[in-house]
């Protein structure tokens, strides 16, 4: 078989050899090859693509010229818009904060650029609280609740996968809760700034969680370590890890040994209080706000006259109230350091419960802004409330940090406080009455069931 093969190929390459044209292919003289060089433009259409582009600039030169314009016209509009002030001429207000006898409470603290106010105010409360049982004054860092507050709104918003809002401010009982699972600590071990700054400013911060959820929701992913260590890493970025323990008073504590051991503030024994005709009177419910995100359902409903009575007994006794509401209002100025109802807006002796609910109904009131209830004296033969405030205009006027209200503006705009259950035990026997009520009901209801 091999030497059949092998005289097939002798064969083949003799007869190649003998007739050229036949059998092996012939080297070609010439191959076509590629190269690369500029595309070639026809110079018609390029003459036509550069006045096009000429024309172009052009417009947007023009265009941004205009623009320019109009936004700095724009500008100094807006500088120079009026805005509905009160001329507060004819009204007789306190001269000064010295013209109330005020508890114990650190001096004013600046939020700044965040949202923070529901820290702030409940913070201070709580810090008058501490001085008032104990009499001692522990500095604490509102910070540090808000770092855990925004971890819990994390976990809420897997939770929810997504539908619950992803948004600054939260409530009062927000600063119980976050002590109660995460601890507290003083504000010199952890202030919540960044190195070299002194000024808080979320915005950044804010807007990057955001997005990151944002981008979460949107690739359905909601892996929970993942989610908040990524949370995490984004609030250690702008404020700093919290400290998992510290130095206080020549002995090192963790921040719930803070809480148990030096603190000593029982927050069980803070009840939260509103007043709207939107659910039955003397019982328990949520209130009913975006800042209310959890959402919490142990405000206790009352009568507006009985909201109002629960202020000045707190005040009359010596104890303070983390108090919120709404704060865009004319009589509400900054240079003035006072806020009332002006009788342009609805005369005094129309100021009541419908009121009250019409403009939380139409949203004319809502709920802007926490600031700290200190003391009440009378001026002009009217109820003023020296208030403690952590927002920027407290400071425009002479009393930095401070605001008086007057008792229609506390009637009107503000909408639920927290306060030891000390000063609302005279409500108890409405309350019993009433969830006494409300059982009876049940029963007759069950016994009507066939």
């Amino acid at each position: 078989m091999k030497r059949l093969i092998c005289v097939l190929v002798a064969g083949f390459l003799a007869a190649a050899f003998a007739f050229p044209g036949v059998g092996l292919a012939k080297e070609p003289k010439h191959r076509d090859r590629v190269r690369l060089e500029t595309k070639y433009r026809d110079p018609a259409l390029k003459s036509m693509d550069h006045e096009a582009d000429s024309l172009n600039a052009l417009n947007d030169s023009v265009s941004a010229a205009i623009q320019k314009e109009y936004r700095a016209k724009d500008k100094k509009r807006s500088e120079a818009k009026q805005v509905i002030r009160f001329d507060w001429s004819g009204i007789e207000k306190p001269a000064s904060a010295a013209a109330f006898k005020a508890p114990f409470h650190f001096p004013p603290h600046r939020q700044y650029r965040t949202n923070t106010c529901w820290s702030f105010s409940t913070t201070s409360f709580f810090e008058s609280e501490i001085a008032r049982l104990s009499g001692r004054e522990i500095r604490l860092s509102e910070m540090h609740t808000v770092y855990w507050e925004y971890v819990e709104k994390t976990l809420g918003y897997i939770a929810r996968r997504g539908i619950q809002p992803f948004a600054p401010g939260s409530e009062s009982d927000a600063v119980s809760i976050i002590w109660k699972k995460y601890g507290v600590v003083p504000y010199a071990a952890y202030s919540g700034l960044p190195p070299g700054k002194d000024r808080y400013d979320e915005g950044d911060m804010f807007s990057e969680m955001s997005r990151y959820l944002e981008f979460a929701k949107d690739h359905n992913y909601w892996d929970e370590s993942i989610v908040v260590g990524q949370i995490r890493a984004i609030l250690d970025k702008y404020m700093g890890p919290p400290p998992e323990s510290f130095e206080y008073g020549g002995a090192r504590y963790a921040p719930k040994e803070f809480l148990d051991k030096v603190v000593k503030l029982d927050v069980d024994d803070y009840v939260q209080v509103m007043s709207t005709l939107s659910i039955p009177f003397y019982t328990m419910a949520r209130y009913d706000v975006p800042d209310n995100w959890r959402p919490t359902e142990n405000y206790w409903n009352v009568p507006l006259d009985e909201f109002y009575e629960c202020l000045t007994r707190a005040a009359a006794r010596g104890y303070t109230v983390a108090i919120g509401g709404d704060v865009s209002e004319p009589g509400y100025f900054g240079l003035e350091n006072a806020a009332i109802v002006p009788t342009f807006d609805i005369p005094q002796e129309y100021i009541d419960q419908s009121a009250r609910e019409f403009r939380f109904d139409n949203k004319t009131t809502e709920d802007d802004h926490g600031v700290h209830l200190l003391a009440m004296a009378k001026v002009g033969g009217r109820d003023w409330f020296l208030i403690k405030d952590s927002a920027a205009s407290s400071h425009w006027g002479k009393e930095k940090g401070y605001y008086f209200y007057r008792d229609d503006y506390i009637k009107l705009k503000m909408l639920s406080f927290m306060v030891h259950k000390d000063i609302v035990q005279f409500l108890m026997p409405k309350f019993e009455a009433a969830q006494k009520a409300a059982r009876k009901n049940a029963a007759e209801e069950s016994a009507k069931t066939p």
